[in-house]
């Protein structure tokens, strides 16, 4: 169906715009004919589409079509591969357009600050970088189709806990540094159609209701040009938010409240023209994801392939000891778990999928081991622990006859979702008990974990031979496990979030999920692997980290400056092992001192690179401006301290394997001085300082001056955060009024280094 842009607003009554900005249901825009805009069909989720057409609901509560289950973020983002993130994306956005959906609701790009949080399966990662080029690459799939995606949830929602309301309490610089990001690059590279306020609140204002966020980071400083649409239910108070940028309100609400929009306008409390730019906005999506040509019919086989070809690039070998995977391709396997014969692969709550289909791993194991005898053993049940003992038992037998032993354990959906947190990392005790029985008696034994947050490995892990983390694979979660144990892909994810030893190590434990209605960003910008690596904690498996079947060698590496504040890194990749593989490249800076506290090191550019047994490739990474830089508060603004930075390639955020310096001279401007300005600010300023030392030591010999110095280092060291207009009390002469005024003056004429 095709828009009529030639309409106006202006031939509406009041009344009709205003119920234009809100839901005509659960899932659908209200239509006008007269304005020119048809009734738009929103919908869940960001991996695959929970299209309802008769019973509604926002939980996953009620059936939707069937449609093709993809792996979702948390598995994703473990491929570190764009390029596979926007094939998923334009699959989703075939099924959306063949479902007559208009607007996705995804991607989530919400950082992981705890992996408490009981919709972390649904976020990519604890880095912003990361989360930021998968999220554009999936945006930038979905909306090639026609399909309109919106990015979520904006912003500093992070839990579950309390999330209607909860205030999210974070510093500028955290929220520039770590929380912002990924929207930025979604919002700046891939051009979202709608952009997803969240429910929470941002330092006491709701997000919906925050002019700050919605119109002038998103808007005034990122340029966005589409509609902002609420979360559902996050309206509290609809005037307030159509002031602070908010569009449509969803879902369609029985409250009036779009009288009281009408109202607002007439009594002046709300002027008609933001009214009109809502409703232009709404036309505007409409004109943007309305397409003439009719729906395109969708090959859900092809599809499934392409949702097995992703969840095998998605799983991280943790650990693989004495060559146990890939199996061999004969003798004699115990497969023993639920999970292995009714995969958990998908989380619970808005974004619960109705797959096409569903492979289990035992299934796909006896598929591609024809000579290999693959026994199964049920080893728990999800449901009751009653028969624990017996289902044990069982297991260890079949385990003790076998070559290797294969568990599938995990996180049942009851024990996350959408809606609230975990209280631990611990996996169900009953499965713990069974590695410890199978270890026992097996010969080999190879983990395989199906969970949507980071799971404790701790009291098993040594244990087993070898460990692989599918996450939560989508629907064709057998046969990827199939094809990364048997060897017919070689596992090539990387971890996107860090595996702690213990809950108590994680940044955010003395603070998640908050008290009271407010929850603390205390930790700042040391959020994940920033905090591991500054502090010296100890963890499981770094971010980043994973495991091949082949070897790879990195040689050649080199950093080039491409500007004042950008530069070049290249480095030459050769696969030296046997098997064809794929190598993630990571490359992290560490900063000189800067005027903040900074992370050890920070990742600032990725590759994927794919080589056959012997082959070689140069992979080369741009790093910008923003890889240098920091949110100085004192300008309100992204800054480069002058300096050497140290460019690190690393196989994780810990293993580093060569450095390069590179000198940047980074950011000039005029620091004024005021009298309350810092004694440190005025006595290191390049002209001021030793000025202000000549008028203090005035009458001196250079012998006086000099003991006198000396004799008051001591004091000085006390003194740097002091004001000046304070300090100078403490001076036996007064320096006169004039002579300050003319040190201040003196202080804007040069340029001064950021760092200095």
């Amino acid at each position: 169906m095709a828009t009529n842009h030639d309409h106006d607003a202006a031939e509406l009554s009041l009344d009709e715009k205003t119920a234009l900005l809100s839901g005509q249901d659960f899932w659908t825009t209200k239509p006008s004919e007269q304005a020119g805009i048809p009734a738009l069909v929103l919908s869940d989720g960001p991996h695959g589409l929970r299209r309802q057409r008769q019973e509604a609901d926002h939980l996953g509560l009620y059936n939707s079509e069937p449609a093709t289950c993809f792996p979702p973020a948390v598995a994703l983002a473990s491929s570190w591969d764009p390029e596979l993130v926007g094939r998923v994306g334009e699959a989703l956005g075939r099924e959306a357009r063949a479902l007559g959906v208009d607007v996705l609701l995804g991607p989530g790009v919400n950082i992981k600050r705890s992996p408490l949080c009981g919709r972390n399966f649904e976020y990519f990662s604890e880095d912003p970088l990361l989360s930021g080029v998968l999220g554009a690459a999936h945006v930038t799939g979905v909306q090639s189709q026609g399909v309109g995606a919106s990015v979520k949830h904006f912003a500093a929602n992070n839990q579950e806990t309390d999330r209607m309301r909860v205030s999210a309490d974070v510093d500028e610089r955290t929220l520039r540094e770590i929380y912002f990001p990924a929207f930025e690059r979604i919002v700046t590279q891939a051009r979202p159609a709608t952009v997803m306020c969240s429910y929470n609140r941002v330092n006491g204002t709701y997000a919906a209701e925050s002019r700050r966020l919605l119109t002038q980071v998103l808007r005034e400083e990122w340029g966005f040009d589409g509609l902002v649409v609420s979360d559902w239910g996050a309206v509290g108070d609809r005037v307030a938010a159509l002031l602070a940028g908010t569009d449509l309100e969803m879902p369609g609400n029985t409250r009036g409240t779009d009288a009281d929009v009408a109202a607002a306008v007439r009594s002046g409390e709300l002027e008609e023209a933001v009214v009109d730019t809502a409703v232009a906005r709404l036309r505007e999506l409409a004109g943007r994801v309305r397409a003439e040509t009719g729906a395109p019919a969708v090959d859900f086989e092809a599809h499934h392939r392409l949702a097995r070809e992703a969840a095998a690039d998605c799983l991280v070998l943790l650990k693989n000891e004495n060559r146990t995977l890939p199996l061999a391709p004969a003798g004699r396997i115990a497969v023993i778990g639920e999970f292995a014969a009714s995969p958990r692969y998908q989380g619970g709550g808005s974004s619960h999928v109705n797959a096409t289909r569903v492979d289990s791993p035992v299934d796909e194991l006896r598929a591609l081991l024809p000579r290999v005898q693959v026994d199964f053993a049920q080893g728990y049940d999800t449901t009751s622990r009653s028969d624990a003992a017996r289902l044990r038992e069982e297991a260890v037998a079949l385990a003790a006859q076998a070559d290797t032993a294969v568990l599938v354990i995990g996180l049942r959906e009851a024990d996350e979702s959408e809606g609230y947190d975990r209280e631990h990392l611990l996996l169900p005790q009953e499965h713990v008990e069974l590695v410890h029985a199978v270890t026992r008696a097996a010969r080999r034994t190879a983990v395989v974990l199906l969970n949507g947050g980071t799971v404790s490995l701790e009291g098993w892990h040594d244990e087993v031979d070898a460990v692989v983390e599918a996450w939560l694979p989508g629907q064709a979660a057998g046969g990827a496990i199939a094809d990364v144990l048997t060897g017919r892909v070689n596992p090539s994810g990387r971890l996107a979030e860090t595996i702690p030893l213990r809950l108590n190590d994680t940044p955010s434990f003395l603070n998640f999920p908050g008290e009271q209605g407010h929850v603390r960003y205390g930790e700042g910008v040391m959020v994940g692997y920033r905090y591991y690596e500054t502090a010296d904690i100890a963890v499981r498996h770094p971010f980043g980290h994973g495991l091949s079947y082949t070897t790879f060698e990195q040689t050649g590496f080199r950093v080039t400056a491409t500007g004042p504040d950008t530069a070049r890194v290249s480095v030459t990749v050769t696969n030296t092992g046997d098997r064809f593989g794929k190598h993630v490249v990571q490359i992290y800076v560490t900063a000189p001192r800067r005027p903040v506290s900074s992370p050890t090191r920070e990742l600032r550019g990725f590759t994927k690179v794919a080589l056959a047994p012997g082959e070689s490739t140069t992979a080369e990474i741009a790093l910008d401006r923003r890889a240098f830089a920091y949110w100085d508060i004192s300008r309100d603004d992204w800054t480069v301290a002058p300096g050497q930075y140290q460019v690190h390639l690393a196989e994780n955020a810990h293993d580093v394997v060569d450095t390069a310096a590179l000198d940047l001279p980074g950011d000039t401007f005029v620091r004024p001085l005021t009298l309350d300005s810092t004694v440190s600010d005025w006595f290191g300023h390049p002209t001021v300082g030793p000025a202000l030392n000549s008028a203090i030591t005035f009458g001196l010999t250079e012998e006086q001056a000099t003991a006198a110095l000396e004799g008051n280092a001591d004091a000085l060291r006390m003194l740097p955060s002091m004001a000046m207009r304070r300090f100078l009390s403490f001076l036996p002469t007064q320096l006169p009024h004039e002579q300050l005024e003319q040190l201040m003056e003196t202080s804007t004429a040069p340029s001064d280094p950021v760092g200095a």
